[in-house]
Order: C-alpha cells, then structure tokens, then sequence
C-alpha cells in the first residue's frame, strides 16, 4: 500500500511528526509504505520528515504507540477519511442555513453568537509550547557519550522537560546525541539553553536544533 504524499505533506507543514512529540509506530507504518525518499522540492514537508524518521529505523520495532493514526496517510489518493465530528466553538455555526433574514433569523443568529462569545471568554490563556530535537555533537569518538548525556539532562529550569534520546553515529567512529525535549516558550529560550550546554566543554562540542514544532 501506497502513501497519499500530497496529504502527507500538508499534515507535516507544522507537526514534526504523525502523532505526538516523538517517533512512534504510526511514523514508522507510514514511512514503510514509502518506497523512496519524496522529492524535496515537490514535498517539501514529507521528504524533511523522511530524512529524520530514516535515522530511527533501526529503532522501529521498539517505538511507542500504534499504527492507527497514519492509516489516514495510506492508500494513495484514495477519498479521505471521513470528517471529524465537531469540536467546541471552533464548529459553531454563527449564521445558520437559513437564506431568509426575517426577524427569528436574527433572533438566532444574535443567539448563537452570544454563546459563542461567552465560551471564547470562558476559555483559559493556551500556554505556548514546542516540542524540539537537538543535536548535541562531541569532540571526539573518545569522549564519554554517557556523562555527556547526563551533563544535559542536569540542566534544569522550569518550563523545560527532557524526553527520549539515541546515539547517532555521523562517522569516523563518532556519534552525537540526539534528545527530545519540551519548553515553554514564554520561559526557555532555546539560545539560552544551548549556551549553557556549550558550558560543559569537556563533552560538548556543539549543538544544533534538528527539527522543532510548535504545539
């Protein structure tokens, strides 16, 4: 079975995945059902995802989740996936379908809209977040990827949540780091926290944002 890359492509224009903050099954039922990288410049997009979602392959079989979520990429272009059901204020239908403007129409419409207003003004402040995957690079295939690691993950603040991480090899007996994390950004700066990494000199050799996504 084939992927609907058109669909694909826009999904990924501002998710860095499937589903959720990290690699999971649903990635990689939809990466297999890729027989070869999409064109970067037709797909954009897809082919980013691709490249990033080659580099866990080895680790398909032990990612989280289920296959579910990507079904709704399979298939070509076949007709889409039924639409789904309508959700709080962003589905209220302000004006109705009724084409006459006679007085209960507007009765109703003045009706819904001041519902609509008041959940709009019940609705808590939505706090900013993204989900980002660092690349943190050694001196060396010397250096002790482990207290690298752990030199990291020391770096506390709040608004900051460490996530899952792998070793990446990129040659000559080198790896690097590759962590997840999530921030707030009204409280991380992203500049910030890669300066106080550049700290641990004896480990660090650089670090670099790999992919990021706004939640």
């Amino acid at each position: 079975m084939s992927a609907n890359l058109d669909k694909l492509n826009t999904h990924l224009a501002s998710r860095s995945y499937i589903e959720g903050y990290e690699p999971s099954q649903a990635d990689s039922a939809v990466f297999k059902a890729i027989p070869e990288a999409p064109s970067a410049s037709q797909y954009p997009n897809a082919s980013r995802w691709y490249t990033h979602i080659k580099s866990w392959e080895s680790e398909f079989a032990n990612l989280a989740g289920s296959s579910t979520a990507g079904e709704q990429f399979l298939g070509g272009a076949a007709a889409a996936a039924p639409a789904a059901a309508a959700e709080d204020d962003d589905e209220v239908d302000l004006f109705g379908s009724d084409e006459e403007e006679d007085a209960e129409a507007e009765k109703l419409k003045a009706e819904r809209i001041a519902v609509y207003n008041d959940k709009k003004a019940a609705k808590p402040k939505t706090i900013a977040k993204s989900v980002v995957t660092l690349d943190v690079k050694p001196w060396d295939d010397e250096t002790d990827m482990e207290a690298l690691e752990k030199a990291v993950r020391s770096v506390e603040q709040e608004g900051l949540v460490w996530g899952l991480s792998k070793l990446v090899a990129i040659g000559y007996g080198i790896k690097k780091l590759q962590i997840t994390l999530v921030i707030e950004d009204e409280l991380v700066s992203l500049d910030d926290l890669q300066e106080k990494l550049a700290e641990f000199e004896d480990y660090v050799q650089s670090t670099d944002v790999q992919a990021m996504q706004k939640l």
